[in-house]
């Protein structure tokens, strides 16, 4: 039987050493690749082919999560599990749009890792019970956030994103050609749909729910 191809993908270097301890004796697994960041995951892709990686969310250069959004359009055949500190609902809810495959947290004893990395292979998503019970617990705000974000205008989403990336007023209306004040129409509308009280609210907004980094 063919070994699984595994990237594995984190900058603390004690952690990755961990996991890669953890299963590096499994006769099922290859380790084919290590890596402190997604730059690199995307490097050792060019050069091989991998089944599965396991990352981390919070690296420097390029993080977990865009990564992922890389992978499942570069490279969709790839498997993705998360293995982080961070259990907040709305990163969750985040990276379960963008299709990761399994979630679990760093406290996750071999065995579940193991377990995660087998049923993903096998085809299934595997979410450890913490993860589930954030998401679930929260669900129904985060489709309400969800929903609110599909309400909005395609214009309006494209003036969300640019306040967000620090362009002002002036700025906006000559990046988007329409007028000054038309923008600010959009900026009010914004405000009251999103229930912002100002500029940085509407900044926390978009980065909250993934429309920008």
């Amino acid at each position: 039987m063919e070994k699984l191809k595994l990237i594995i993908a984190d900058d603390h270097t004690m952690f990755l050493q961990g996991i890669v301890s953890l299963i590096e004796h499994e006769s099922g697994i290859k380790i084919i690749g290590k890596a402190v960041n997604g730059i690199e995951v995307l490097d050792i892709l060019k050069i091989q082919n991998a089944d599965m990686v396991i990352l981390d969310i919070s690296m420097p250069e390029m993080d977990g999560i865009e990564l992922s959004k890389i992978l499942k359009k570069e490279y969709p055949f790839i498997k993705i599990i998360i293995v982080s500190t961070h259990s907040n609902a709305k990163i969750i809810s985040r990276l379960i749009r963008i299709g990761v495959n399994g979630y679990l947290l760093k406290n996750a004893e071999k065995a579940e890792l193991l377990e995660a990395i087998y049923s993903v292979a096998d085809g299934k998503n595997y979410f450890s019970k913490e993860v589930e019970e954030q998401y679930l617990n929260n669900s129904q705000k985060i489709e309400k956030q969800i929903s609110t974000i599909t309400e909005l205008s395609s214009r309006e989403k494209e003036i969300l994103v640019l306040i967000a990336q620090e362009y002002n007023t002036a700025e906006i209306a000559e990046k988007t050609f329409i007028s000054f004040n038309t923008v600010n129409t959009h900026r009010r509308n914004l405000l009251s749909k999103l229930n912002a009280k100002n500029t940085a609210g509407l900044v926390k907004y978009a980065v909250e729910n993934g429309l920008v980094d």
